[in-house]
């Protein structure tokens, strides 16, 4: 697996409160989300809150309630293109309500939802042994640097 950068070494992510709300679906990748996500918070200095929810669709509405108690909520899930359009109604749901809950709560949402067309390239981003990517210690990154860089607007 590729290693995944730290937060950038010039934040500071004292007092940021981290949310996790991880699907359940698809649990070998899931989970490899979540360790990654996981070990990102650790690296930060943070203990995060997790929460399970059975799949990517019900990820928006724990997000949301997240993000009233916590700086930063972190959505992780794998959906896989199956021979339906269930995909990318499912894809759309999680994305569309992400996005509202980021914007509708100024909270910095980090999307860690896999969106793939074959279980390999769930494998490949997943974070696991021989995975290219962490995909799950790279929202919780991004969505650090963004929560960051609100507390730094609101000094202004």
């Amino acid at each position: 697996m590729t290693k995944s950068p730290a937060p950038t070494p010039n934040i500071n992510t004292a007092g940021l409160s981290v949310g996790i709300v991880a699907a359940t679906w698809h649990p070998k990748f899931t989970d490899g989300l979540v360790a990654g996500a996981q070990r990102a918070c650790t690296d930060a200095g943070i203990s995060p809150l997790l929460v399970r929810v059975p799949g990517a669709f019900e990820l928006p509405v724990v997000a949301d309630r997240l993000a009233q108690t916590h700086d930063v909520v972190v959505a992780l899930g794998v959906v896989i293109r199956g021979e339906s359009p269930h995909f990318d109604y499912v894809c759309r749901a999680a994305t569309d309500g992400l996005t509202r809950v980021a914007l509708d709560r100024a909270t910095p949402v980090g999307f860690g939802v896999l969106t793939c067309d074959t279980e390999q390239q769930a494998f490949d981003r997943a974070g696991l042994e021989g995975s290219r990517e962490d995909s799950g210690y790279a929202a919780v990154t991004a969505a650090l640097e963004t929560a960051v860089a609100l507390r730094e607007l609101a000094s202004l």
